[in-house]
């Protein structure tokens, strides 16, 4: 069985604490060793001062050492008898030893012995290296015992502080990968509950953002297949119908019977054209040649192409450009959109309305607007018109031969000219669509 994050946070913080706290104790150990030693021998230090000063008292008495000499018991008898001095000597003034023996290898292991101002002997004493009397080493056990103790104690404090930290951090991911796995198995609806504002909660609310997007677009491909399904089965229900109706006798086949089945095959036919223009835009395929060219030209010619198709309807047609608008683009999928806009108006418009046009240079954008006038679209449907199949009126639109792919085609366009298009209510009583395009340098 593997480790799992947890257990492995644990440990990793379990081995840097048990580590800090083993250095901790080994380093007050060695300082406690040095530190206490030096304590020793500074206290030695000061016990000697006071033994020069009986012994200049005494040499004072007698006049000479020959009271000392030889006689290294007494020399710690005039040290403080409870607390003798190890390792003592007691020098002449010329440093020739006159009781006792050390090896003076140290500064201020020495001290001088004055009578009157004038040194008459010296006093010397080995200095500790090593503890050797049984309070000095049962004191240095303590000492040890309890950093040793304070250590093991700083271990098990780390290792609850890591049980609750690796808890505690860990049970967030955990929730994330257990909607992870729900999210994999297709319930698009998995949220995760999020409790904080650090890199764990914004993890969560990625997640979130995550898991809306696939639900979204998940139901978006079932709307789009459901919608493709129902558009294909339509022309082919009517031509299986008007062919079964042919074949029966039912119908003669006549020219106008001819013409309504060609009639549904061009139908057929555009659906099929729309749903490839959308199939190449998504993967990115589509082709765009692009150059600078003015879009007023390529709205004109558009315009004049559809002049029979607008007065079929009976609508009239205002346009409003002056100057250039020049834009980096492609002329022939430029003049796709217009085509689009322009058929949308025609089908969606009632008749006798009005189609108005309008294109100016704004600055560092070519803007482009197409308004007509009645009927108008409900506020709450304006920001779905662009999406595909989407109908404000469904029966409608199947009447006047639409396949709710035109204004997704022009999104499509528009965002790879780098541009932005959007619906609003017009001024005219029915719709206006908006186009901007980063104008040419």
């Amino acid at each position: 069985m593997k480790a799992g994050i947890a257990l492995k946070l644990f440990l990793v913080i379990l081995a840097a604490a048990a580590v800090a706290a083993a250095a901790m104790a080994l380093a007050t150990r060695s300082s406690f060793q040095s530190g206490f030693l030096g304590y020793l021998n500074q206290v030695d230090a000061q016990r000697i001062d006071q033994l020069a000063g009986r012994l200049a008292d005494e040499y004072r008495r007698t006049g000479s050492w020959d009271f000392l000499r030889g006689d290294y018991t007494r020399l710690r008898t005039l040290a403080l008898p409870a607390q003798p001095i190890p390792r003592l000597a007691l020098l002449d003034a010329e440093q020739r030893t006159i009781v006792g023996t050390v090896e003076v290898a140290e500064e201020g292991a020495v001290r001088p012995v004055q009578v009157d101002g004038k040194t008459v002997g010296w006093v010397a004493r080995t200095p500790l290296r090593r503890l050797s009397t049984a309070a000095e080493l049962s004191f240095q056990q303590e000492q040890q015992r309890a950093a040793w103790v304070t250590a093991a104690f700083a271990v098990a404090l780390a290792a609850v502080l890591a049980f609750i930290l690796s808890r505690a951090f860990l049970l967030p991911l955990k929730r994330v990968t257990e909607a992870t796995r729900r999210l994999a198995a297709g319930n698009y609806a998995t949220r995760v509950e999020v409790r904080s504002s650090d890199e764990l909660g914004r993890l969560g609310e990625d997640f979130n953002r995550l898991a809306q997007a696939l639900e979204r677009n998940e139901t978006l491909r079932r709307r789009f297949m459901a919608d493709v399904s129902h558009e294909l089965r339509t022309p082919l229900a009517v031509l299986s119908g008007e062919l079964e109706a042919l074949e029966d006798g039912v119908r003669p086949l006549t020219r106008a019977s001819l013409a309504s089945l060609r009639t549904e095959v061009t139908a057929l036919g555009k659906l099929v054209d729309d749903l490839n223009q959308l199939a190449l835009a998504d993967s990115g395929a589509l082709a765009y040649r692009k150059r600078t060219v003015d879009v007023v030209p390529i709205l004109a010619q558009t315009l004049e192409s559809h002049r029979d198709r607008l007065a079929e309807r009976g609508l009239a047609v205002e346009t409003s450009w002056n100057g250039a608008a020049p834009v980096f683009g492609d002329a022939d999928r430029l003049r796709q959109m217009f085509r689009n806009l322009l058929e949308n108006s025609a089908r969606y418009t009632d008749r006798g309305g009005k189609v108005r046009i309008a294109a100016r240079r704004d600055g560092g954008r070519v803007r482009v607007d197409f308004e007509d006038s009645a009927p108008g679209v409900p506020s709450e449907a304006l920001p779905q018109l662009f999406e595909r199949f989407y109908r404000v009126d469904a029966s409608r639109a199947r009447a006047n031969g639409g396949t709710g792919l035109g204004l997704a085609i022009c999104r499509s366009i528009a965002e790879a000219h780098d541009g932005a298009i959007d619906a609003a209510p017009s001024q005219l009583g029915g719709l206006r669509v908006s186009l901007s395009l980063p104008a040419a340098q």
